[in-house]
């Protein structure tokens, strides 16, 4: 029987989060490879409002769709091979009590159908993590999702080995990468800063106009408008911060300790699985202001520990979250569901 080489097409809403970065790294590392990949961008408001969307067409050449959960069964070609990436699961009971009353009604009436309908209609489901594919069971009976961890180009998220190590008499530079939502935990990090004081500086990337004033201690960050300025701030950086509620994976944490930086991340959800505590970064238990504190303080305090932590959090991520072995699992499944699909 003849082998048909995969050909995929990512009809794929622009929601500007990590979700997209995702979809281009595997496209663009998908076309290196050899594998004709390309992307349909959808504009936002396609998610909440798709009936004021065209449909696309799906391109000929493509023989594998590869989409979000979220995307609405408007744009779900019938008759083709769809592969689906479940990225995190809102309807995780771990996270309701965060969820602003909008969110649970859009979750419940709006996201969780969607999604439901998606999962019925592909041919095989993925997940960014072995915890969202426990979620993908428990919550939508998926019997066997498979687990490929989101890839990290170690080439462009790398140390920066020509810095010197910093003075600890200098303000401890801690970095929060992500928006302003309760479920990534900004919240807690004018708490956490407050405690700190004036050794410490944190630098966002979110537009936290909501919670002002912030403490003086918290300074915005320009937009980071591509992967390399993302890495570039990173290697500024003595430290990543991140209590994050609910991650499906933790895209901000792997690229971070890519780049030689020590996390300080909350123990939960998917985030566990990317760090081995006291070895390539620090947990903290959920909400505990205290203990965000008394890590920061730690690595602060002890530069050979900092130092450490960043060395082998970065061995970590060559190991298990390199870009190259996400994207061979990836033709894998696309050329186990076409030689199926020959059957």
């Amino acid at each position: 029987m003849k082998n048909i080489k995969p050909a995929i097409w990512f009809p794929t809403v622009r929601t500007n989060t990590g979700t997209d970065r995702f979809t281009e790294q595997l496209v663009a590392a998908l076309n290196q490879r050899g594998v004709h990949a390309e992307i349909t961008w959808l504009p936002h408001h396609a998610e909440y409002l798709p009936w004021l969307v065209p449909v696309p067409v799906k391109p000929d050449w493509a023989n594998i769709v590869h989409v979000n959960t979220w995307l609405h069964p408007r744009f779900l070609p019938r008759d083709s091979m769809i592969v689906a990436t479940l990225h995190h699961c809102v309807q995780d009971r771990s996270f309701y009590p965060y969820k602003t009353f909008a969110q649970k009604i859009y979750h419940k009436f709006w996201i969780t159908p969607i999604e439901k309908y998606c999962l019925r209609v592909t041919n095989v489901t993925t997940t960014v993590s072995h915890y969202t594919a426990e979620c993908a069971k428990d919550i939508f009976g998926i019997d066997q999702p498979y687990v490929i961890y989101n890839g990290i180009d170690i080439d462009i998220f790398h140390p920066n080995t020509h810095r010197d190590s910093i003075s600890l008499s200098q303000p401890f530079k801690l970095l929060f990468v992500g928006s302003n939502s309760v479920r990534k935990g900004f919240d807690l990090l004018p708490k956490i800063m407050q405690e700190l004081g004036d050794a410490f500086q944190l630098f966002y990337t979110s537009n936290a106009d909501q919670y002002q004033p912030l403490p003086k201690n918290m300074i915005q960050l320009p937009p980071q408008k591509t992967a390399q300025d993302l890495a570039d701030t990173y290697r500024t950086m003595d430290a990543l911060i991140f209590p994050s509620r609910l991650e499906g994976f933790g895209l901000v944490v792997a690229e971070a300790m890519a780049c030689g930086l020590p996390v300080v991340i909350t123990d939960g959800s998917a985030l566990s699985e990317l760090v081995d505590h006291g070895r390539t970064g620090l947990l903290c238990q959920q909400n505990n202001v205290d203990a965000f504190v008394e890590a920061v303080r730690q690595l602060a305090g002890d530069n050979v520990f900092k130092q450490n932590l960043a060395t082998v959090a970065r061995q970590h991520v060559e190991q298990y979250f390199k870009v190259d072995q996400m994207v061979e699992q990836y033709i894998q499944v696309y050329c186990h569901l076409l030689s199926d699909g020959q059957r």
